[in-house]
């Protein structure tokens, strides 16, 4: 039963959980001396259990998993074919652009010198959440994403991946 003793369908409640589960919004935040970012409340809380990984991102970006996530993704990136340049190239990209973090007593994670350096120069930041993990972007780049955002022709972009709401 839901709320109020009505009936709740049993996907529903793993629905319901899995979105209880996933990141989204965003937010604007600083980068301290030290590389450290504040991160979400909501995010600290849905990486209170378990660990977390930075790594490089696709698009000039950051990218944060929680080891669940992390682990699921090197384990298909893993299996790959190793005599595929890409392949290699990918795992590159993957583990030698990544590292573990630690979330302080005040909810701040440090972003490796090697990785601020090269995509987060400046004293601030924009945290996106994007369902199963969030990304670090510097506001100018952001707001480049944004713009792609907002134009017209977005349904149309993505009518080929068959997004349906059943």
């Amino acid at each position: 039963m839901g709320e109020r003793g009505t009936p709740v369908k049993p996907g529903v409640a793993v629905l319901t959980q899995q979105v209880e589960h996933m990141f989204f919004g965003q937010f604007h935040h600083n980068i301290d001396d030290k590389g450290r970012l504040t991160i979400p409340a909501r995010y600290r809380d849905l990486l209170a259990a378990e660990e977390a990984y930075v790594m490089r991102g696709f698009d000039q970006n950051l990218m944060v998993f929680p080891a669940s996530a992390f682990e699921r993704i090197s384990r298909r990136v893993e299996q790959m074919n190793l005599t595929d340049p890409k392949v290699r190239m990918l795992r590159r990209l993957f583990f030698a652009g990544a590292s573990q973090l630690e979330i302080d007593k005040t909810g701040r994670i440090l972003l490796p010198q090697f990785l601020r350096q090269n995509y987060i120069k400046d004293s601030s930041a924009v945290v996106v959440g994007v369902g199963n993990y969030f990304e670090i972007w510097t506001p100018e780049r952001w707001a480049g994403q944004e713009g792609l955002l907002h134009e017209d022709s977005l349904a149309h972009m993505f009518a080929d991946l068959m997004l349906s709401s059943e």
